[in-house]
C-alpha cells in the first residue's frame, strides 16, 4: 500500500515540528509538508496532493474548520484529524459540520496519532470519549423540542406569531421567544431562512 500522504497545520513551531519528528521516520505515513496557517496552507496544498489534514483548529486568522472546509474543494477526497488541547463543544461541533473524522490531543501518543490517521483515512471516525460526550451534548441542545417543532411546522405554513399562539393556546410572547429559540438552533438569521433550512433538512411536512 501507499502511504498516506499528511500534511500538517499549527501555528505553535514546537508543537509543528514534534508532530513532523514523530511521523517522519513511520513507513506508512509521508508527511508532504507543514504549515503554520491555515492561509499558509492553503497556499501550498493548491498544487500538492494529500489523504490526511492534521491542524491545529484555533488559529489565528483562518481556523482549522475554515482551512478544512477550502481545502476539500481543491481537493474533495481529503480527510481531517483536527489537533486539540480540547476547546468548547461548540468549536468541535463546528469542525464536525465542516468534515472533520478524527480528533487528538495535541498531548496524544504516537500511536494514537497514527491510529486516528489510518482510522479517518479508512473512512472512519476516530473521536475520543470524552470529546464524544460533549459532542452528544451540543447536538441535544441543537434539537428542537416538541413545542419548537410545531412552532416551526406553523412558521412553514405561513402562518405570523399570533395566529400560531391561537392555534397552539399559547401567548404570542411564548411564541416569539420559541421562534428565536428555534432560528438559532438552526444557525439562521430570519424566518424565511430558517424555514428554507427546515424544508431543505426534512424537519417539516408541507404536504398534509
Amino acid at each position: 500500500m501507499n502511504p498516506i500522504r499528511i500534511f500538517i497545520v499549527d501555528d505553535h513551531n514546537v508543537v509543528r515540528m514534534g508532530l513532523h519528528a514523530m511521523l517522519r521516520y513511520e513507513t506508512s505515513i509521508d508527511v508532504v509538508g507543514t504549515a503554520a496557517s491555515g492561509t499558509e496552507a492553503l497556499g501550498i496544498l493548491q498544487s500538492r496532493p494529500i489523504d490526511v489534514l492534521l491542524t491545529d483548529l484555533r488559529m489565528p486568522g483562518m481556523g482549522g474548520d475554515e482551512l478544512l472546509a477550502e481545502v476539500r474543494k481543491l481537493q474533495p477526497h481529503v480527510e481531517a484529524v483536527i489537533l486539540t488541547n480540547y476547546h468548547s463543544a461548540e468549536d468541535v461541533f463546528r469542525a464536525i459540520k465542516a468534515g472533520a473524522m478524527g480528533f487528538i490531543l495535541k498531548t496524544a501518543s504516537m500511536e494514537e496519532i497514527l491510529d486516528a490517521v489510518r482510522s479517518v483515512h479508512a473512512g472512519q471516525r476516530a473521536i475520543p470519549p470524552y470529546i464524544a460526550s460533549k459532542l452528544a451534548e451540543k447536538v441535544a441542545e441543537q434539537a428542537l423540542s416538541v413545542r419548537e417543532g410545531e412552532v416551526l411546522q406553523l412558521m412553514a405554513r405561513g402562518y405570523r406569531n399570533r395566529e400560531i399562539a391561537n392555534k397552539l393556546f399559547i401567548s404570542e410572547n411564548t411564541v416569539r421567544n420559541h421562534v428565536i429559540n428555534v432560528l438559532k438552533k438552526l444557525g439562521t438569521t430570519n424566518r424565511t431562512e430558517g424555514v428554507a433550512l427546515s424544508i431543505q433538512k426534512g424537519l417539516v411536512r408541507l404536504d398534509d
